[in-house]
């Protein structure tokens, strides 16, 4: 007993030991891949051997769980994989299963054995779980990820290089590895993050040889997820032809070499592909076997090039449902050759842009302020681009540098070459009095289809003129969409919209009228109204649905789950499950943002569809990030047998509601212009702050490398802003975060869209965020009320009551005002207009009494101009304005005792006899006799006194005869008032016997 408790503490002090030795590191040897092979452990820095004594299916279990290889399929002896060398470090290893290193297994202590090399004990593994590139324009490019255990994790871009990619590449089967964008170019990952370096040499098999330096600093975020583009087939070259840059397109894929089927293979292509094996440009693609039938594999993927990229591995590829193709339909190149000297960059094509030549093996400027079209029509004929439609001075943002080739160019419009012209090549004139010289030929035109959900769907664009502009859809139809699809490569017209279905473009609206016979090869054959030429605006941009378009659903009440269905040719159809492979669930479920998984459904679990059955035999591999890389048979209506054979998935995870506002969602949208893909933040407004773009699923910032005003005048326009008034550079309104999407921007100030405008390939920058480039713009968007001026619904209700109580106080004021009234006698009347209209009576009076004196009295130069005008509201004497009224212009008072009475017979008649003054009176109401009215008596009595019975008794004309009379004449027209109301308030009037003055 007491003998082996010595021996357990030994065993745990040999266990002590070895850790601290260092003994971490294992591997499989010659067994053709990381999961298969002779076991091998790393101790005291020297490899060595595990002997196969007591070596069983435990032990191997335990090798395959720490290589991150599945499960053990056998556990081999007697060196299975061959002899190894060197240390012979474990020996009758006994695992229980359970442990993570197999040198935590009982063992004999470490190189304690009695086994030769003969019995080196071996494993063969579950299978080796590749790395993967998720997120790409193809199974060859993506996000990178790495199987650690039951988890996938992403790799930091900063422990990363072009070494790690080449090993990876080659172990996907990929090709070589043509660039790392990091700063998550293919959008941020997801769960842990790799936690060790890799050390790579490049030439290693498989990842999992590459030495790693584990313990690094870990600062990594998703934001710096490393992603990886493949060059995708491993060979390319040109077979058959009459010189090296001609000939048969055959590509290497796997050591074998196979040719390419001509069914999608247009110019752009071909134009990447010279690029690439340094022939020149692409001067035509022909196909149908044009330099003879090839043999082996006939690759029937499909570029989609925009023709600039550096490498065919840049472009997107599309393999789903492709035609099947012979070596009859092998297609071909014919590149302009290796002896180039002429080039035109920064432009939206090979076709326009600055101009630069190559002399003497050295790229130089070309520098000309008098350059002209003749000059440019030299160019274009020389480049084989057309006909010149532009020739321009690039503004300094696009200036060149480095050495001047030519200078003060004259040509005659006819050279077939730029250096057959009149020029200096002097090196000692001043260089800067000319500028450099740019072109844009009619070989630059090109058309788009921009908002839709793919490439063959969308608003028309076409390029011209070296800027891009819109279709107005007057008169569009089928025949002219026809035309925009096979130019696309995008089949035929299904729809043809109009009234900007696939939203407002911006810029110039090139073509009006467009009436295609549907033949043309391009849109701008058709006949039109001319270029520039139309009466529309934007709200009347033309769109095209082509029959090539494609798109994906899953049919039930669910958005994540249901019968697979694929649009195409303006019909949605099921996909059959024959053949189909494992990973399809995972890949449709992501594609639709519906998680990261899914799985297979049985039994009709959705239904049966009623369309036409698409396609069959689909075959993804995990490398693919989206059902269209994946080969499958031709598109067929009728792919399915019977409706059994039709896919039903359900994935892990639900769609995300979307977000009430349009902003937020519209990222993501397909229907979103490039307007909402762009904003500037961190400043006061929407019109200053550091530039972001909406990239690959995430926002990220722009380099200031080269950033100027002229792509500060873009990105201001694009926002409505009106120009750029500064372009600020060095983060000057705060670090971003995130990828760092552009660099190398060279607009020319033109562009409509900053998308629009020559860059360096997106995603590949080696800036840092202390370079963000920023902008300043002339518009200053109207502030938004704040949460403290905003009119908010309580604020509605308080004004609306306050109104109300408003009118209540008035309402109040004149009840108020109308009992002050009655107490003073009635003298004044309810209505509140009655006062101004009975002042007018009272003057009528007056000035009807003036007429009536006029005709028999005669006035002295100092006698009256003016009746006194009185009211029964005086206070007679003590009234100041009666005073001044009684006041004639030379300071004497009125003397009404003077004034003689007129002829009666002056006054006009009744019909019945009566007499009547005047017509002023037809608005007279009746009156209540003062002497019932106390109040009028007393008022009357001060307010006329002796004076006024003095002066009647001089007139012998009393007031109460002649109301009486007027009265009378009116008593049948106007109705009687209500007792007590006497319906004026300024008409005097008095006691019986009062008399007017």
């Amino acid at each position: 007993m007491k003998g082996h408790l010595s021996s357990l503490v030994l065993w745990l002090l040999l266990l002590t030991v070895q850790d601290i030795a260092g003994a971490n590191e294992l591997r499989l040897v010659n067994g053709g891949s990381p999961c298969a092979g002779r076991v091998e452990v790393k101790h005291q820095d020297q490899w060595g051997t595990v002997c196969d004594d007591d070596w069983d299916m435990e032990d191997a279990g335990v090798v395959c769980k720490q290589l991150g290889c599945g499960a053990a399929v056998s556990a081999h002896i007697y060196a299975h994989f061959g002899e190894g060398s060197g240390k012979i470090w474990l020996d009758e290893v006994a695992c229980d299963g359970t442990e993570s290193a197999l040198w935590l297994c009982g063992n004999e202590g470490f190189g304690e054995s009695d086994c030769g090399h003969e019995e080196d004990a071996g494993v063969t593994c579950s299978g080796h779980i590749k790395p993967r590139l998720v997120g790409g324009h193809s199974a060859c490019s993506g996000r990178v990820e790495i199987r650690d255990g039951e988890t996938w994790t992403t790799v930091c871009d900063a422990h990363f290089d072009i070494k790690t990619a080449n090993v990876i590449c080659n172990e996907l089967q990929c090709g070589t590895a043509l660039s790392i964008p990091g700063g998550a170019h293919f959008g941020e990952g997801h769960g842990p993050i790799w936690t060790e370096a890799f050390q790579c040499a490049g030439n290693e098999s498989h990842h999992a040889y590459c030495p790693r330096i584990s313990n690094i600093s870990q600062t990594c975020s998703h934001a710096n997820d490393a992603g990886a583009i493949c060059s995708w087939h491993t060979g390319f070259r040109l077979v058959n032809g009459s010189t090296a840059c001609s000939g048969r397109v055959e590509i290497q894929v796997l050591g074998a070499w196979g040719t390419l089927c001509d069914s999608r293979w247009d110019l752009p292509d071909a134009n990447v592909l010279c690029h690439q094996l340094d022939c020149g440009f692409s001067v035509s693609a022909p196909g149908g076997g044009y330099f003879g039938r090839g043999t082996g594999s006939i690759w029937t993927d499909t570029f989609h090039c925009k023709g600039t990229e550096p490498h065919l591995g840049y472009c997107p590829v599309t393999a789903l449902g492709a035609s099947q193709c012979s070596h009859d339909d092998d297609a071909s190149v014919v590149c302009s050759g290796r002896s180039e000297s002429l080039r035109l960059l920064n432009g939206e094509s090979r076709c326009d842009g600055r101009v630069v030549i190559s002399l003497r093996g050295v790229w130089s400027r070309v520098m000309d302020d008098q350059w002209d079209m003749d000059d440019a029509s030299v160019v274009c004929r020389q480049l084989q681009c057309g006909v010149a439609e532009k020739a321009y001075n690039p503004p300094k943002s696009e200036r060149g540098t480095g050495p001047v080739g030519l200078r003060s160019i004259q040509c005659a419009g006819n050279e077939t070459r730029l250096t057959l012209c009149d020029n200096s090549t002097s090196e000692t004139a001043q260089t800067g009095i000319a500028e450099d010289a740019g072109v844009v030929c009619s070989g630059s035109r090109q058309i788009r289809l921009v908002n839709g959900a793919g490439r063959c769907a969308g608003r028309v664009e076409i390029y011209y003129n070296g800027s891009w502009g819109t279709v107005c859809d007057d008169s569009w139809d089928l025949l002219d969409s026809n035309v925009v699809c096979k130019q696309l490569g995008c089949g035929r017209a299904i729809n043809a919209t109009v009234s900007a279905h696939y939203g407002q473009g911006s810029g110039q609206i090139w073509l009006d009228d467009v009436n295609c016979s549907g033949n043309e090869s391009d849109l701008w054959a058709c006949p039109s109204r001319g270029w520039g030429q139309h009466n529309c605006r934007h709200k009347e941009d033309a769109g095209v649905l082509c029959s090539e378009f494609t798109d994906l659903r899953l049919v039930s009440d669910s958005d994540c789950a249901g019968r697979l269905e694929v649009f195409y040719n303006g019909t949605w159809g099921s996909l059959c499950s024959n053949q189909m492979s494992g990973v399809i669930p995972e890949i449709v479920c992501k594609q639709l943002n519906c998680g990261d998984g899914g799985q297979t459904e049985r039994d009709f679990k959705y239904g049966a569809g009623s369309g036409p059955t698409w396609l069959d035999h689909v075959a993804c591999s995990e490398q693919h990030s989206s059902l269209w890389q994946c080969p499958s048979k031709p598109w067929d209506p009728k792919s399915c047998d019977n409706r059994a054979e039709e896919t039903h998935i359900s994935c892990t995870g639900k769609k995300a509601k979307p977000t009430q506002t349009l902003f937020a969602e519209c990222p993501n949208s397909p229907s979103c212009t490039d307007q909402e893909k762009l904003r500037v933040m961190g400043g006061q407004d929407r019109c200053s702050g550091r530039v972001e773009v909406w990239y690959r699923g995430s926002w990220g910032t722009v380099c200031d490398d080269s950033w100027d005003m002229a792509d500060a005048n873009v990105v201001c326009k694009q926002l409505g802003c009106g120009s750029a008034v500064s372009a600020p550079g060095e983060a000057a309104f705060g670090n971003g975060t995130g990828p760092i999407w552009v660099e190398t921007l060279n607009c020319r100030g033109t562009e409509s869209s900053l998308w629009d405008c020559p860059a360096k390939p997106w995603g590949e920058s080696n800036c840092d965020h202390k370079e963000d480039a920023a902008v300043n713009c002339s518009v200053r968007p109207r502030r938004p009320p704040a949460d403290s001026e905003r009119v908010t619904v309580p604020v509605v209700i308080c004004i609306i009551l306050g109104a109300l109580l408003c009118l209540v106080l008035i309402i109040l004021g004149a009840q108020v005002r109308s009992a002050r009234a009655q107490r003073r006698g009635s003298r004044r009347p309810l209505d509140p207009f009655s006062e101004a209209v009975y002042e007018e009576i009272d003057y009528n009076l007056m000035r009807e009494k003036q007429m009536m004196f006029s005709r028999s009295v005669s006035y002295s130069d100092d006698s009256v101009t003016k009746l006194q005008y009185y009211t029964g509201d005086s206070d007679g004497e003590n009234d100041p304005g009666l005073e001044q009224e009684g006041a004639s212009p030379g300071g004497s008072q009125l003397d009404y005792d003077n004034v003689e009475e007129p002829a009666l017979n002056n006054v006009p008649q009744t019909p019945d006899g009566r007499d009547v003054i005047g017509n002023g009176y037809d608005d007279a109401r009746e009156v209540s006799d003062p002497e019932g009215d106390p109040g009028l008596g007393q008022n009357d009595e001060q307010g006329t006194g002796a004076n006024n019975r003095h002066r009647d008794s001089q007139t012998g004309w009393s007031l109460h005869s002649l109301r009486s009379e007027v009265v009378s004449g009116m008593e049948k027209e106007i109705p009687s008032l209500p007792p007590g109301d006497t319906g004026y308030d300024d008409v005097g009037h008095g006691d019986s016997g009062g008399s007017i003055s």
